[in-house]
């Protein structure tokens, strides 16, 4: 089992994110994820760098970590040919140590270019079209493709790795299971649903379960809820609304009503070791082996120096 750091573009600056990566592979992390975002998902997050360039800083300043997005949409923002270029470049300047985790998207970050906002099957198509080309120009020479919602025409991307990036696929119900089964390396999902990871290796998938684990570390677990509502209310919407609603300010209204007391029932808060290995546990049980802890507490420090010296060993 591994464990990896979530690195929130929305709730910190470029430089800082760039420092809390340094500062996780100093702590013992095996590998880190790094959000893919245009908007934050509140205006009070008050940031969202663009996380290509974030990352290329990443891999010269770190050794060993392993880098991965979480996740990029390859389809409407970028288009999967950008997506493809970028993440053999990622694998050539980290020394393999990169991998790329896509899915079908936010509204939040893909409308952005007036195109409209289709439905969850047309996104699934959408995302089976885009693997194709990425993996056809992974192939090496130059190469075209005539989808229902994508094209390729006559391109080559010329700086290939000799291994290339592992794929894995964000899947919230079967239908992105499948195509994760069907054209991905591995699995993400950001709940504890056995019945993913089942549907996952029902259909042949065989490789990797990554799955983002809600944490909040601080001195009480009063203080950890606090920062948790502050900056991350939008949690308890669930993903059917997180995927639908277009900006900062609409999650701001649907997140209105969520208390402390939702926020406890999901997250681990606070210094307690044991209510963290309980919710890490979960996610275990659910045949998850690739974790990412995704703090949201208010000390990102603080949340490294409780890995290293309090959770990490008794994880090992």
């Amino acid at each position: 089992m591994q464990f990896g750091y979530k690195l929130s573009t929305e709730g910190f600056g470029p430089k800082e994110i760039i420092r809390q990566a340094v500062a996780a592979e100093q702590a013992g992390f095996d590998f880190l994820e790094i959000s893919d975002h245009f908007h934050p998902w509140l205006d009070n997050q008050g940031h969202s760098g663009f996380t290509w360039s974030i990352l290329g800083s990443i891999a010269a300043q770190t050794e060993r970590i392993g880098l991965m997005t979480g996740v990029t949409c390859p389809t409407m923002r970028y288009h999967p040919a950008i997506i493809a270029q970028a993440a053999a470049t990622m694998a050539l300047i980290s020394d393999g140590r990169f991998t790329l985790g896509v899915g079908a998207g936010e509204n939040l970050n893909e409308h952005i270019t007036g195109e409209g906002w289709p439905a969850a099957r047309i996104r699934h198509r959408m995302l089976r079209e885009a693997l194709e080309i990425i993996r056809l120009l992974w192939k090496g020479g130059y190469q075209s493709y005539d989808g229902e919602f994508l094209s390729l025409e006559d391109a080559q991307v010329f700086d290939l790795p000799e291994t290339l990036p592992r794929i894995v696929v964000a899947a919230g119900g079967q239908a992105s299971v499948s195509i994760a089964a069907e054209l991905g390396d591995g699995l993400m999902a950001t709940e504890p649903r056995a019945e993913l990871v089942e549907g996952y290796v029902g259909r042949g998938g065989d490789g990797p379960r990554f799955a983002e684990v809600p944490l909040a570390y601080a001195s009480s677990a009063g203080d950890a809820a606090a920062a948790v509502l502050e900056k991350e209310p939008w949690f308890a919407t669930g993903w059917p609304v997180m995927s639908e609603l277009p900006n900062p300010k609409n999650f701001q209204a649907a997140s209105a009503t969520v208390r402390e007391e939702d926020v406890l029932k999901q997250f681990a808060c606070g210094p307690d070791v044991e209510r963290h290995l309980e919710v890490i546990g979960q996610f275990r049980d659910a045949g998850f082996e690739n974790l990412v802890l995704h703090n949201g507490g208010p000390d990102p420090d603080g949340f490294m120096t409780f890995f290293a010296e309090e959770l990490k060993p008794r994880l090992a």
